[in-house]
Order: C-alpha cells, then structure tokens, then sequence
C-alpha cells in the first residue's frame, strides 16, 4: 500500500528495484539468523528468530528515471547513455546499473574502474569532477565479492550524482587506486585499507592512517573479533566483552 505522504511517495517512486514475489523470497538462501549476534536463551531483544536471506544481484529496469522518480527517462538515462556511448568497453566494464531510494549506482569490474572513472571525470557530457572518496563495505556472505568499495560521484558543471560500486573477493582484495584521476582520495583509499583490508593497487603510499603500523587485522570487517583488544588499566588488564565470564 503506498503512503499518501508526498515525500514518500517521491522515494517509493524513485526506487526502481524489480519487485520479489513471497515464494521467490523464500527460494533464497539464508545469509543469517537472528539479530545482534545472541546465541542462546539471552536473547531478550524478539529478534531471535529473524531470518535474512541473501538477496539477488538484480538491475534496475529502464526508465531509470532521476532522483524524483521514474516515471519516464530523466536525467539518470542521460548518464547511462553517456556513459554507454562514450566508453567502448561498457558491456564489459559495467556488471549492472542499479536505481535505488534515489541514487544511481554503476556496479563495475575491477580491471576497468580507471578507465570508468575516467570517462566520467573528462567526458564533456559526464564532468563528474569530485570523488567524494571511498567507502569499504564487507559482506561475509556475498561470496566472490565479500569486500566492496563504493564511490560517490559528484558533476559541479550538470549538478549530478552517481555512484560506483566496485568488488573483490576476501581471498584477493586489490582493486586500482583511482588517486591519479582523483587526487584527494589517497587519504579515503588508505582509511579503507587500514580498516578494511581493501589493497588500492598503484596507490602512491598505502599505510595505514588510523590505526598503528603493527596492528593486526581490519576493525570495520563483520568478522572482527567482538570487544576489540584487551584494555591496560594502571597495570591490570581487562579482557575484551567476548572473553570475559558469562553469567549465562
């Protein structure tokens, strides 16, 4: 049933996901159960028996309309027009194109991000001219492509937006640094890296920026140890939560 709110019904127009029927739902294997890690009878949050599946990788359908909505082609078409007419390796290059809650996501193969980035940032008709940076995603169950890097796109000269979303595998995480297209990303492309484990391959110095040069491990992945590191207090130690005596 659609809400009668103008500002929602804007955002349930602008996403263009292809609908799922109940029973193909259910055909869908299971990613997790439960919520906020509980194991056991010390779930008192009713999220205990939540089943999340793994959702398809679908494409958004044309029209892709714009950030309003849908309805006919806009804006959004213009740029995937673009984009398909100017860069010769499209149908290698881009895995799908995906309208959601508004935003317009190129979902690209590795090997050719530079190229992509490039034809966005110089095509006259494209003159996206700031990568906003990168952001690291991990997905433990989306096997082939458990890490993600997601960059959002901005045009100053056409006020437009767009995103791309690249993968890797966990058991080879490089993808191409983009920093000689977008200079300012060597900062984003090491903070990824340190917390994600992501290698941006030709980037000009990949260290780490948060964390110390020796420390063992990526914070932000999901499969990073519960409670962290033990804690030093004046000479005594505080295990971390996961390690401490359970009253269960």
């Amino acid at each position: 049933m659609s809400s009668q709110n103008p500002e929602q019904q804007a955002e349930q127009a602008a996403d263009r996901l292809p609908a799922q029927r109940e029973e193909d739902r259910a055909e869908q294997p299971v990613a997790r159960m439960g919520m906020f890690g509980v194991r056991g009878s010390g779930d008192t949050s009713g999220y205990g028996r939540l089943v999340v599946r793994q959702a398809p990788k679908v494409s958004s359908p044309r029209p892709f309309g714009g950030p309003e909505g849908a309805a006919e082609a806009g804006e959004f078409d213009e740029v995937a027009d673009a984009l398909e007419r100017l860069l010769p390796s499209y149908g290698e290059a881009i895995e799908r194109v995906v309208v959601h809650r508004g935003e317009l996501t190129f979902h690209v193969r590795r090997e050719h991000l530079v190229e992509v980035a490039r034809t966005l940032r110089d095509a006259p008709d494209l003159r996206f001219e700031m990568c906003m940076g990168v952001s690291g995603v991990h997905y433990p169950t989306d096997e082939g492509a458990e890490l993600h890097a997601v960059y959002p796109l901005l045009s100053i000269t056409h006020n437009r937006r767009v995103r791309l979303d690249v993968s890797c595998p966990d058991a080879d995480p490089h993808i191409p640094s983009v920093v000689g297209i977008y200079p300012t990303n060597d900062w984003h492309e090491r903070e990824t890296f340190d917390f994600f484990g992501i290698v941006f391959d030709g980037h000009p110095a990949l260290t780490r920026i948060m964390m110390p040069d020796d420390w063992v491990g990526h914070p932000q992945r999901k499969d990073y140890p519960l409670g962290g590191i033990p804690v030093e207090y004046r000479g005594a130690e505080v295990p971390p939560p996961d390690q401490r005596r359970s009253y269960t």
